[in-house]
């Protein structure tokens, strides 16, 4: 790992383990057995990386941690612990501190939850995706639904902030299966959810499906339609949608993901993983520890406006005014966002409407183009 003078904000660290490869999945991971001795060798090295990180003073300034994959708790309660402990030792959690670990439902206990939490985890996020036991099987998840609720409850016992991942628009999924699967959801009184139209990626079980004619290719207009039933059964249980595809009770959003959409540097630590820090010429992308991209000032400008309306708050207009300087057209593209019905404006601020949180790639690429076009 390359050394910087960077104290960031926000640090994440991948376990690329899984039980097994979902349908779906081209993340860096990779199916091994539980006694495989590559999950030692690795959580010895990524612990190795963190002693340096805190060596160096990057993680002074740490206000939300993230250990993601991959499967962090298919490692088991040994090599978890191990981990977060590392965590603990290695830097001041505060109690503000916004610490959260991936979760699948077949490998979580009752005394890893304990222990984690004792630890200094606050947060939960587990990998449901659905409580349909036919789709779960179609997206090759290792878990049944009562496997899914069984490990809600197992969490709920230890700490309130919990959350879920949900997938809409799989082939197949009925309107009914998607509502049923909310109302589980909402049942249950979790602090967050988060809702993902399913993609279907190159080069994964699901592709080749497709590919063969044995499964239909996802329903673009589907997914919008399941999207939208989400939006309107989670709001009605109290949940606020602060981000494209999140919804929390309030004062529960997360604030590792909005780390990201802020635009706050961010460490990468472990196989595969990405980092980013704000320099005076622009921000530099990191993989790995190593720079492999670097964004001018204006490339960075239309990222955080990009990334901005990710959220329901958006941009402030002296965020435009600011962006304006290193983007020349971007005041006109944002008159064009607002004549679309992509955006909308009110007390001082840019907010993306419900439209173009559908159309988000053409709200994106809108206001992208003005930094490729200088």
């Amino acid at each position: 790992m390359t050394t910087d003078n960077t104290a960031y904000q926000a640090l994440y660290l991948h376990i690329p383990f899984c039980a097994q490869r979902c349908h779906y999945c081209d993340f860096n991971t990779r199916a091994v057995p539980a006694d495989d001795p590559a999950m030692d060798d690795y959580i010895d090295g990524l612990i190795r990386e963190i002693r340096s990180a805190a060596r160096d003073g990057l993680l002074v300034d740490v206000r939300t941690l993230y250990i993601g994959g991959g499967t962090p708790s298919f490692l088991g309660h040994r090599r978890l612990v191990k981990l977060v402990y590392t965590l603990a030792v290695s830097m001041i959690l505060h109690p503000e501190t916004e610490f959260t670990i991936e979760l699948n439902p077949e490998s979580l206990t009752q005394a890893m939850a304990r222990d984690l939490v004792s630890l200094g985890v606050t947060r939960f996020s587990i990998g449901v995706q659905s409580f349909d036991d036919e789709l779960l099987s179609l997206l090759g998840r290792a878990h049944s639904a009562a496997t899914a609720k069984k490990a809600i409850m197992i969490a709920q016992e230890r700490i309130s902030n919990c959350s879920i991942d949900l997938i809409c628009g799989i082939p197949g999924q009925s309107e009914d299966s998607w509502r049923k699967t909310l109302a589980t959801a909402t049942k249950a009184g979790l602090a967050h959810v988060s809702v993902y139209p399913l993609s279907i990626e190159p080069d994964t079980a699901l592709a080749y499906s497709v590919e063969q004619g044995g499964l239909a290719d996802v329903d673009e207009d589907k997914q919008a339609q399941q999207m939208q039933l989400a939006a309107a059964a989670l709001t009605a249980a109290g949940y606020q949608r602060y981000e494209v595809a999140s919804y929390a009770k309030p004062g529960f959003e997360c604030q590792h993901n909005i780390a990201y959409w802020t635009g706050l540097d961010y460490l990468g630590l472990g196989q595969g993983a990405a980092g980013m820090r704000n320099t005076a010429k622009g921000r530099q992308r990191l993989m790995n520890g190593q720079v492999i991209e670097e964004l001018t000032q204006a490339q960075a400008a239309a990222e955080d406006l990009m990334l901005g309306m990710r959220l329901s708050r958006g941009v402030a207009v002296a965020d435009l005014e600011s962006a304006a300087q290193h983007l020349p057209t971007i005041k006109a593209a944002f008159a064009e966002l607002l004549s679309l019905g992509l955006i909308e404006q009110s007390d001082n601020r840019y907010r993306p409407t419900q439209r173009g949180w559908l159309l988000g790639n053409q709200l994106y690429s809108r206001i992208w183009d003005c930094a490729e076009l200088g």
